[in-house]
């Protein structure tokens, strides 16, 4: 009876493992850059990197955005103004990875600059 509990205990606890890894594997990964927000509409709009198209997603208040300094919650007027400032130094805007589902995204994660070692 005992070797039969550790048996079902082992069990769900697999199927509970394989559905917590099955469901963030679900989420979709958006490499490319942030060109447009929208404060009021809620949304950024992305440009694929392999593609170069623009891919519009919505984001929630408790959106993640994480820099190589800090990680909080979104703050898209402050993310307007770096795009802002991106993109009067010549760039398309701000380098970035998108974690999202169905066009939600869950995680904004700022690409790091590359350095120059010249």
């Amino acid at each position: 009876m005992n070797n039969r509990r550790k048996f079902l205990f082992a069990l769900l606890s697999g199927v509970v493992a394989l559905g917590v890894v099955a469901g963030s594997a679900l989420a979709e990964e958006l490499f490319g850059v942030i060109s447009k927000v929208d404060v009021e509409g809620k949304k950024v709009t992305v440009i694929q990197k392999k593609t170069d198209k623009e891919i519009e997603i919505t984001v929630k208040d408790d959106t993640e955005y994480v820099t190589p300094k800090v990680s909080s919650p979104i703050n898209l007027e402050k993310v307007s103004k770096n795009v802002a400032k991106a993109q009067e130094k010549g760039r398309k805007g701000i380098g970035v990875v998108v974690t999202h589902e169905k066009g939600v995204a869950s995680k904004i994660t700022v690409a790091a600059k590359k350095k120059n070692n010249n």
